[in-house]
């Protein structure tokens, strides 16, 4: 009997073995840290409909990054203390879109950035989390707002934001939709998201992904 239950423990403890990357996974999601917030992105040429769509405005823009955020917080633009702890209570979400004519790379500088190979398939189930999380609308998204900076715009967010579902949390939860192994739950601090992102880059790179 105890060899039995000492099997049954040795089995619920195995790790799977790590399988082969797909060959599908040809394209590229880009994440993207600035300092406690984290981004994420794409290269415009493999933007799939209706995220696609948002690139009419900046025709030059080779890349565009999409990150979540307190409203109250990212439209003020010189944020005292009050607004930084107004920001740990449930609010009004809002998504910052960034266009880059540069690569992320060159941009954020090359120890800010990860690239994730993900699939056709994948990419578009993250884009489409992208998009609902702006709208309901199959079709449309309308910026509320330019961005802080040339080459950025808000646009409407329908998730709340908060401390326990922060702009980490919601990267996280756009990387788990796509089905990559990205824990969200707990999620709140950009080093949290980051840690699992680049423990996938290197199994990405070694030619195994679980």
């Amino acid at each position: 009997m105890a060899t039995f239950f000492l099997a049954l423990a040795l089995l619920g403890c195995r790790v799977p073995a790590p399988q082969r990357l797909s060959a599908e996974a040809n394209e590229r999601v880009y994440i993207v840290r600035r300092s406690w917030h984290i981004d994420v992105g794409f290269a415009v040429a493999e933007l799939q409909p209706p995220l696609a769509s948002l690139r009419a405005a900046y025709p030059s823009a080779r890349y565009l990054e999409f990150g979540f955020g307190d409203r109250h917080y990212l439209m003020t633009r010189h944020a005292g203390a009050g607004t930084l702890l107004s920001a740990l209570w449930p609010g009004p979400g809002l998504i910052l879109m960034t266009a880059l004519n540069a690569s992320p790379q060159q941009a954020f500088g090359a120890d800010n950035v990860l690239e994730l190979r993900v699939s056709a398939r994948q990419s578009e189930e993250l884009q489409q989390f992208i998009w609902h999380t702006m709208t309901s609308d199959q079709d449309r998204v309308t910026a509320v707002a330019p961005g802080p900076y040339d080459g950025s715009a808000f646009y409407p967010a329908i998730p709340k934001y908060s401390a326990l579902h922060t702009c980490n949390t919601w990267a996280a939860e756009s990387l788990h939709s796509a089905q990559l192994p990205i824990r969200s739950t707990g999620v709140e601090f950009a080093g949290q998201l980051w840690s699992q992102a680049r423990r996938l880059q290197r199994m990405q790179a070694s030619g195994t992904a679980h």
